[in-house]
């Protein structure tokens, strides 16, 4: 059984390190490793680039040649993606006169990339997108893709822990002090008023911190509500978790792109950004459509079709805000602000930046 990547971030310099996920699930263990350079072997493989029937789509939707757009996921394929595989599958991009590649493969300088126009848009996440922007990474966040921010704790049923204060005295296992997850750990502790010196840190470079959880090295784990607690439910674990948006709302991973390439290509973006919602408001009310698109772009993935349904819709649920229940694609800037404070005064911006320059809402329907 594979544990599939996870968008809980996208790296950047100096704040962050690389981050992958990919894993096998053995029948007493789970072990995660990370996204950004796991084997070929071990990941799926994915052509995503348009076919010659969708690009003849394109050029004449456009009355010419296609806008090409480069889209940047940043991680290995997975089913959590469904809705840019059926956007391009389905015609939907092509129909808007576009030509869309996507890199579906793990890349830690996404962010950067982004910024300096090598890629046109790709996906960010929140947490990372305010220390970029604050270090002079000429980046905007355009459209939210989860809606509900997917890093969690998690701890096994009957543990006695069922709540952030439950956590002090605790081992809990982290890949790192870096990244979106350790964010996240910090504002449920705080939220109890505790700290990280209340806790005793575990550190998994390997990202097994969910295989040290099963097997109780620790008390506890960071993970995403996408994966980890699918996975050792389906090994026979149940689990609680402990999650950070009714505390601090952490903007999830978007769609995130350069200020120079939105000024060059606003009209291409908006037309990709359009698209892409519909796909996403198309697989909530048939999940089949984002299963079927997936496995025809990642046939690998098919070998475990339960376990990618169990993935997806719970991938569904994360895509809204459960606070605003605003439309798929909607930036909470209430909940940027928040979270722009909530970081400075953890120490994780290191140049002031205010939330109207991390956000831009231009480019939704």
């Amino acid at each position: 059984m594979r544990i599939l990547p996870n968008t809980s971030e996208v790296p950047i310099p100096v704040l962050h390190r690389p981050r992958r996920l990919a894993a096998a699930v053995g029948a007493l263990a789970i072990t995660v490793a990370a996204c950004g350079s796991a084997s070929p072997s071990a990941a799926p493989t994915a052509s995503a680039a348009p076919s010659a029937a969708q690009s003849a789509a394109s050029s004449g939707a456009s009355g010419g040649a296609a806008t090409a757009l480069t889209v940047g996921l940043g991680y290995i394929p997975s089913v959590q993606f469904a809705q840019f595989y059926l956007a391009q599958q389905a015609g939907y991009y092509a129909a808007a006169g576009l030509k869309v590649t996507l890199q579906n493969e793990t890349d830690p300088d996404l962010i950067t990339k982004v910024g300096q126009g090598a890629v046109d848009i790709g996906i960010g996440d929140g947490t990372s997108v305010i220390p970029a922007v604050s270090q002079g990474i000429p980046v905007v966040y355009t459209a939210t893709i989860y809606g509900t921010f997917p890093s969690i704790v998690i701890a096994k049923a009957g543990s006695g822990i069922t709540a952030p204060a439950d956590l002090k005295g605790k081992k809990i296992g982290i890949p790192g002090k870096y990244g979106s997850s350790w964010i996240m750990l910090q504002a449920l502790l705080k939220s109890a008023g505790l700290t990280t010196n209340d806790v005793t840190i575990v550190e998994f470079p390997d990202y097994g911190q969910a295989a040290a959880l099963q097997q109780g090295a620790v008390d506890a784990a960071t993970g995403f509500t996408n994966n980890e607690p699918i996975q050792l439910k389906n090994a026979g674990v149940d689990t609680v978790t402990l999650s950070v948006d009714s505390i601090v709302p952490l903007p999830g991973p978007g769609l995130v792109t350069g200020t120079a390439t939105l000024a060059a290509k606003r009209d291409a973006l908006a037309a990709f950004v359009k698209a892409t919602l519909k796909a996403m408001n198309d697989i909530a009310a048939d999940p089949q459509k984002g299963l079927d698109a997936t496995f025809a772009l990642v046939p690998d993935l098919a070998k475990d079709k339960a376990l990618q349904a169990q993935i997806l819709a719970a991938t569904i649920v994360t895509w809204k805000n459960a606070r605003t229940n605003a439309p798929f694609g909607a930036i909470d800037t209430a909940g940027w602000q928040q979270s722009l404070e909530f970081m400075t005064g953890l120490g994780l911006v290191p140049n002031p930046v205010q939330a109207s320059q991390l956000t831009n809402s231009s480019l939704l329907p």
